[in-house]
């Protein structure tokens, strides 16, 4: 483990003279920081998606799983009767934190996005409407349900299952598409790295010739190649990662009102998930290379 390490700093460290068989300059080692540098930046906010979605889908099942709705259908003369019945049974019921029936003005302000602001509520005959908020412990849906069609025949209790389950399901698909998102990233930083060591092997032919008629190996030649393009990977994807961090620092503030938009960015440690994506940058360009350095050299006779 110990020389494996060795190696490795080795590698990085470099040899100047093994390091003029690849052009310090020209269009790949531009191509190589510029697309390193991308794709961390996109890596950036593919993470950020990621990790937001996921915050997103714990807080719905957590707020929608804390509260219920129970909806109160009956004559006019005998709602204050069932309503007064529901409170009850909620009241005793373990598991229930607190229980409240919902005023006429909230219950306009809820049907307000389909039917204006001028819908005559007064006049229309509209269940009531009780906001259950259970407690840590929770309750049990089922037993509640048979005490309401007991103490309340027109009460019908929606503990929000199949409004929750979509939107847990939503945000979660959007958190693995973040995650695909970042393997995508890699295997295009993978296939343009690999595109940019072929261009530079081919450019470099008859210096790779010479290099083996003095007696170079061609482990000795891939190294140098690997090595450039690891460092310029490197150099690119740090560039590109910190330009991505600024760029998540800009973004709107998380806020309740603003829901899911504004609050794609990192909380707390996570933000030290980026700081991950030069090194793996890194490791991506090591493979890529060494392996199109080692298929290209024994293509060249």
């Amino acid at each position: 483990m110990k020389a494996r390490l060795l190696g490795a700093a080795a590698l990085l460290a470099g040899d100047s003279k093994a390091d003029r068989v690849v052009p310090p300059s020209g269009f790949t080692a531009r191509l190589t920081v510029f697309t390193s540098a991308a794709m961390a930046f996109l890596a950036v906010f593919a993470l950020a998606l990621s990790l937001a979605t996921g915050r997103l889908a714990d807080r719905w099942s957590d707020q929608l799983a804390r509260s219920s709705t129970v909806r109160i259908s009956a004559p006019e003369d005998q709602m204050p009767i069932q309503e007064a019945a529901v409170l009850e049974v909620l009241r005793t019921t373990p598991g229930v934190a607190d229980a409240r029936l919902m005023s006429r003005a909230e219950q306009a302000a809820l049907l307000e996005p389909w039917f204006g602001p001028d819908l005559p509520i007064e006049t229309l005959p509209i269940p009531s409407l009780v906001e259950v908020i259970e407690s840590e412990a929770g309750f049990d849906p089922d037993g509640l349900r048979l005490r309401l069609a007991a103490e309340a025949p027109g009460a019908v209790l929606d503990d929000h299952t199949r409004w929750r389950r979509p939107l847990v399901e939503a945000a979660g698909r959007l958190r693995a598409f973040g995650l695909i998102a970042i393997g995508l990233i890699a295997l295009s930083t993978a296939a343009m790295i690999t595109l940019a060591a072929n261009a530079a092997l081919a450019a470099n032919a008859r210096v790779i010739g010479v290099l083996r008629l003095v007696g170079a190996q061609d482990s000795y030649i891939a190294r140098a190649f690997v090595r450039r393009f690891t460092n310029r990977t490197l150099s690119g994807a740090t560039v590109g990662t910190v330009a991505g961090l600024i760029a998540i620092m800009f973004l709107p503030a998380a806020d309740e009102q603003g829901g899911f938009l504004t609050g794609l960015g990192f909380q707390g440690w996570h933000w030290l998930w980026p700081l991950a994506i030069p090194p793996l940058a890194a490791i991506t360009a090591f493979w890529a290379t060494r392996l199109a350095a080692i298929r290209t050299l024994r293509g060249l006779t």
